[in-house]
């Protein structure tokens, strides 16, 4: 029996694959007579198509055949809703008809012997619309309440409007977040090949199980049929969640083709075809006593989506448990647009809507004259007002003190343009971080081996989190075995099966599953040897041991409000001269409960915190209103935090949290709540450092000249 290995820190089992570049990601599987495919593209928002001139194209050399609207096979394009909360409405059904609702909408598939090859001939198909009046402006739609569970979209407790009206310090401002591209460094690709009537996909995939029956249902095939491998996920930070046109053109392309067909997207083409954290104005208005007492918040907020599918985050969420209120109003609505579909962006919901709220909090604390660490724990809730249920449990006290503790908050001077170093103005700013808690179905295999190593099995995904690593040292923990006698296996629809690899429910979901089918397996062993080794009774038994296990949340949910709870703290530099920014500190602190591998865990949060700093200061998706075409599509003019952009001190500290409620591990996800909370804490020291507040991210120069 080996030590406990469950909250020690952990190497990544995968990590010699990944920098050896042994690891074989979707777009690096060889597949015997693959042909490559390349993507024709709308380049108006709204229209329909009037003609497609493939002549040339298939004259091409190495053009195997040229997919349109006008010969494509009928797709069934049957029913399948694969997310928890999916986008309500029809998704694009591609190539079946001559209809465009947005930029970059897919036009035609090209199938040739070479990538070079498809590429050319995409180039010379000659499209010609008919162009009709697009929405491409957010301002210039009327956002409507979202269809579907209204109660959800506009919620009131108490008397707001009265009490915010009579409240003695008010504040209320318009907070704008744009347009966001997750922009992973892997791109996305699919390997498509049909045996027959079963087709066998190489993706890029949060959830492989998804994949498969999104296919399943648009081809009009039983799900069974479709395999699905991912085994490694180059980022995706929630744009892998959804199953994607691109994947159903790879097939459509291999069964017309008749042969394996590879579809890698472009950089430019992942900013039209696989969602976007979607542009949102909010509107916050927070009311409070001299005491500083929350006497009334109004958190309003709408976003962009498309015209043919209502896509909404949980946006206002947070404000209706995060501070204690007795009067609380939120409304939710969306303006339909041409645009392609937003999607799940790390964070969603939470990521943006706190950052009106704890940007307006922050304003309140001025207006007061108070701490804004003070302020938050004089209105700090005993319980959820919105679901009025106990917290499983809520830490927030000790991470605003811990991280405070640990930055020096003590020694911030309040007055903005107080604080320099040289000639750079100094700020200190903080900000909550909240998440819930998801916990889904789950199910893992254990196999016992005769010479006393174990493989444990689960379709679950890993797109850098370090699922791989996690899931191995569960398992060896719960076998006590030493972590190298575990084998893990993921990315495969041929394994059990797991739920999204996203909402920071991995660990808590797949995790149980493999201690449960782990125990399940350690139990039958021990019990047919008789004896208390297991490595013992494996080589006296002589025989493989299997066990699966299953596990599902119970009524907890319903006895408790599941939450991770944070405080992020930083310090930022800005050239008065220059407007420009840099982040010199950050501390944050987190209740995550059981923290199964510290070392992973802060390299988790570590990387929210960085890309906090992308959605604070530097990224936006621009786009032209007059065609929706978004004008930065590469990472040379949209950019995102590099090392240089990462702060010389960034502290992450886990406080001691015990949380028997929220799944049979005690884990809490920390690939979200990471993000949340930076944002505005950046935004609020940059007015401290600077006197200016600025309400519309991201915080570049110009705003602060």
């Amino acid at each position: 029996m080996t030590a406990a290995l469950i909250g020690k820190s952990v190497s990544r089992v995968d990590g010699r694959l990944k920098v050896t570049g042994a690891a074989t990601y979707a777009a690096e599987f060889e597949v015997p007579n693959l042909a490559h495919a390349a993507v024709v593209r709308s380049i108006v928002a709204n229209g329909r198509i009037a003609s497609v001139d493939t002549a040339e194209a298939e004259r091409a050399p190495g053009v195997i055949v040229v997919v349109t609207h006008s010969n494509a096979p009928r797709l069934a394009y049957q029913p399948h809703k694969g997310l928890p909360d999916a986008a309500v409405g029809e998704r694009l059904h591609v190539l079946q008809d001559d209809r465009v609702t947005h930029q970059g909408q897919p036009i035609a598939l090209v199938v040739a012997e070479t990538l070079e090859q498809a590429v050319y001939a995409a180039e010379v198909v000659r499209v010609t619309y008919r162009h009709e009046a697009a929405a491409t402006d957010m301002e210039s739609v009327d956002p409507v309440l979202p269809t579907g569970k209204p109660a959800e979209w506009e919620i009131r407790r108490g008397e707001p409007d009265s009490a915010f009206e009579q409240a003695e310090f008010r504040v209320d401002q318009t907070y704008v977040i744009p347009r966001e591209n997750h922009n992973p460094i892997e791109m996305f690709a699919t390997i498509a090949s049909w045996q027959g009537g079963s087709l066998t996909l190489w993706d890029k995939t949060q959830w492989v199980h998804n994949v498969a029956e999104e296919i399943a249902a648009v081809f009009g095939i039983a799900a069974e049929n479709v395999r699905v491998i991912s085994p490694f996920v180059g980022g995706a930070f929630g744009s892998a969640l959804r199953c994607w046109p691109h994947v159903t053109l790879a097939a459509l392309g291999a069964r017309v083709a008749g042969r394996p067909v590879k579809l890698v997207l472009s950089r430019r083409e992942m900013y039209y075809g696989v969602g976007y954290r979607p542009h949102t104005v909010q509107r916050a208005a927070l009311g409070a006593s001299r005491d500083g007492q929350l006497q009334a918040i109004r958190h309003e907020g709408h976003q962009e989506t498309s015209t043919y599918e209502e896509f909404t985050e949980a946006l206002l969420s947070a404000t209706r448990f995060l501070h204690s209120c007795p009067n609380v109003h939120t409304r939710h609505r969306i303006a339909p647009m041409n645009v392609h579909t937003p999607t799940y962006m790390r964070a969603p919901g939470e990521a943006s809507g706190m950052y009106a709220l704890e940007s307006a909090m922050d304003e309140l604390a001025v207006a007061l004259n108070m701490d804004p660490v003070e302020l938050r724990l004089r209105n700090e809730p005993d319980r959820d007002e919105f679901k009025d249920l106990p917290f499983s449990s809520r830490s927030t006290r000790e991470c605003y003190r811990a991280a405070a503790e640990r930055f020096g908050w003590a020694q911030r001077n309040a007055a903005p343009r107080s604080m320099r170093d040289g000639r750079s103005l100094m700020g200190w700013g903080m900000a909550s971080a909240t998440y819930p808690m998801n916990y889904a179905p789950a199910s893992a295999m254990a196999r016992l081996l005769p010479d006393g190593t174990a493989e444990v099995m689960c379709a679950a995904s890993d797109m850098g989190p370090g699922t791989w690593t996690s899931m191995t040292q569960v398992a060896a923990d719960t076998l006590g075995l030493p972590i190298e006698r575990v084998k893990f296996t993921l990315g495969d629809t041929r394994l059990p099966r797991a739920p999204i690899h996203g909402g920071s429910m991995t660990m808590a979901s797949v995790g149980s599953a493999v201690q449960a089918a782990c125990r399940k397996a350690r139990d039958d062993a021990l019990a047919r040897a008789g004896s208390n080794d297991l490595e013992e009774a494996m080589e006296r038994l002589g025989q493989v041991i299997e066990a699966t296990a299953d596990v599902a949340p119970g009524d907890e949910t319903k006895r408790f409000s599941m939450h991770a709870f944070g405080a992020v703290f930083v310090e930022v530099a800005v050239d008065p001269d220059l407007g420009e920014t840099r982040v010199r500190r950050m501390v944050a602190a987190y209740g995550a409960g059981r923290v199964v591998n510290p070392k992973i865990a802060r390299s988790q949060c570590i990387g929210g915190m960085i890309g906090g700093i992308g959605m604070a200061l530097m990224e936006h998706s621009a786009v032209d209103l007059r065609n929706g075409r978004v004008t930065n599509a590469n990472l040379a003019e949209y950019a995102v935090p590099v090392h240089a952009d990462a702060p010389p001190v960034m502290d992450v500290i886990f406080v001691d949290e015990h949380d028997p409620h929220v799944n049979p591990l005690g884990v809490k996800g920390l690939g979200e709540i990471a993000l949340v909370g930076v944002a505005p804490a950046i935004a609020n020291a940059i007015f401290h450092a600077t006197g200016k507040r600025v309400r519309e991210l991201p915080i570049t120069p110009d705003k602060l000249l």
